[in-house]
């Protein structure tokens, strides 16, 4: 059975309760411990390390349950953003141990409260208690619909610059604003990005399709030293293998058929500024040289001349494989590899982003708004409903799918409002998600088939897959699979027999 664990903020009721005020009583904390029967406390605080071991000490004599205490240092008790981080690090570990999880309400600001509201009917389910000296401990039932109004209240609130990462880079400027962000993980990527956006070298971006490579891109150009210099774009999986060396290096008349004139390719015309070569894993062997060369040598070559032409252009590329892994299957060159990634780049998929992607949802939904005037489509809004089914959605497609599904929901909701429904289908699923890699959905029945060992393959396929993809968090597993709680995506591990 997995274990009972209490989770709260200690709050300076319950110090003086510890320092034996008569008017705090047991404080809200000690009265929760005793109405629970707990196996285990974690205590997150933000008060001094001497006020916070002696009330360990103190609730230690009142309780058989394991007490733990974590620090979290916030610059203040009603910033929501530190808030929420520096619960999500106790959650991680917790959820580690399979833990039933219950939450604290009374101790601590009304913002932490908040949060643990927020994460309860969200991404970290879990009960929620409340107590006081005249009414005891109740459970507080909160309805979904209630929860969710938190939602964009706290992510209105700002956050506090991450001066501790970012140290040694430029202060937080415009040109990353339209990166929609507010997870740990994007503030790390931006504090990067950043850096090396002051300096001329080379940068690899990696990241799936739709996680917006080219966004990150434009973000660096215009926050270095050549943004007033030309930006030019190319997609190198678009371009046909014949006419790749003229695209990028220019030509001249009569070099081959269709030449007319004299033409200058994406490197000289990006010259001063910055290329950006997306999807440059897809860039024949052939060119490859070649664009070594030019890297190296700072020149290009027309098709058809036997002149170089000084540049100076700084390239950003980018490619939704791991390039290293493309070297050493033998597709990609290694020494240009290595001129390319200077720096590197990853940018998460949207479903490691933890808290941006209800943010993102109102974003976007306001510039399909904004789209929609044009074309004669009612002002929408988005139901609660509608709006946790997209919080609980993967998004194999990212960003982009993101934005493609509000697109489609707008289109096709009659009401001001998009329906549940309307997401519904607007969530798209591709052939191969319904049909399996080895169509599972199309076997014939004429002969016969062994349905329940056919169900047997299905979920143990994506139990492992889940596993393997939270490094065995099961927890993290159980949600991307869409189970209720942790329980019953243990029961389904014992059931097919996963990690026996």
């Amino acid at each position: 059975m997995p274990s009972n664990f209490l989770v709260a903020w200690l709050g300076r009721t319950d110090l003086k309760a510890a320092a034996g005020e008569r008017e705090a009583g047991l404080g809200p904390i000690a009265q929760g411990v005793q109405a629970g029967g707990y196996d285990v406390i974690y205590l997150l605080s933000d008060f001094s390390a001497a006020e916070s071991k002696a009330y360990i000490k103190w609730l230690t004599s009142r309780t058989d349950a394991s007490i733990h205490l974590h620090t979290a240092k916030l610059t203040s008790p009603i910033n929501f953003g530190e808030i929420y981080e520096r619960v999500l690090e106790v959650l991680e570990t917790i959820e580690q141990h399979g833990a039933q999880l219950t939450y604290h309400l009374s101790p601590g600001t009304p913002a932490m409260a908040s949060v643990w509201i927020l994460l309860a009917k969200t991404t970290h389910p879990a009960r929620l208690i409340q107590s006081s000296p005249q009414s005891g401990v109740q459970e507080a039932d909160i309805p979904f619909d209630i929860a969710a109004e938190f939602i964009p209240k706290l992510l209105q609130q700002s956050d506090e610059r991450l001066t501790s990462l970012a140290q040694g880079t430029p202060e937080e400027s415009a040109e990353f604003s339209s990166i929609i962000h507010r997870s740990a993980v994007m503030k790390r990527v931006i504090a990067q990005a950043r850096r090396v956006a002051i300096r001329s070298i080379p940068v690899l971006i990696e990241g799936e399709s739709g996680t917006g490579k080219e966004l990150m891109a434009r973000a660096i150009h215009k926050a270095s030293p050549r943004a007033g210099k030309p930006f030019v774009a190319v997609n190198c999986g678009a371009i046909p293998p014949e006419l790749v060396e003229s695209e990028f290096f220019g030509h001249k008349k009569g070099s081959f058929t269709g030449a007319v004139a004299d033409r200058k390719g994406h490197f000289e015309r990006a010259d001063g500024g910055t290329i950006f070569l997306d999807e440059i894993g897809e860039l024949p062997k052939a060119i490859q040289v070649k664009l070594l060369r030019t890297l190296q040598e700072n020149e290009v070559t027309p098709v058809g001349s036997s002149e170089s032409r000084k540049i100076d252009v700084r390239v950003v590329a980018a490619t939704n494989r791991t390039l290293i892994n493309e070297v050493a299957e033998g597709n990609f060159r290694e020494d240009l590899f290595y001129r390319l990634a200077v720096a590197i780049i990853k940018l998460p998929p949207l479903r490691e982003r933890a808290g941006d992607i209800s943010l993102l949802i109102d974003v976007l939904l306001r510039q399909v708004n904004d789209a929609a005037k044009d074309i004669g489509i009612k002002h929408k809004k988005i139901s609660v409903s509608a709006k946790n089914l997209m919080l609980q959605h993967t998004w194999p497609g990212n960003i982009r799918e993101l934005l493609n599904t509000l697109q489609r929901a707008a289109v096709w909701s009659d009401d001001e409002s998009i329906s549940l429904e309307a997401i519904k289908d607007a969530i798209l699923l591709s052939p191969k998600t319904l049909q399996g890699d080895d169509g599972i959905l199309n076997r014939p029945v004429e002969s016969g088939l062994e349905l329940e060992a056919l169900m047997t393959q299905v979920a143990r396929h994506y139990i492992e897959r889940a596993l393997d993809h939270t490094r065995n968090n099961k927890t993290q597993a159980s949600k991307l699979l869409g189970f209720g709680n942790y329980q019953t995506f243990t029961n389904w591990m014992n059931r097919y027999g996963v990690g026996k």
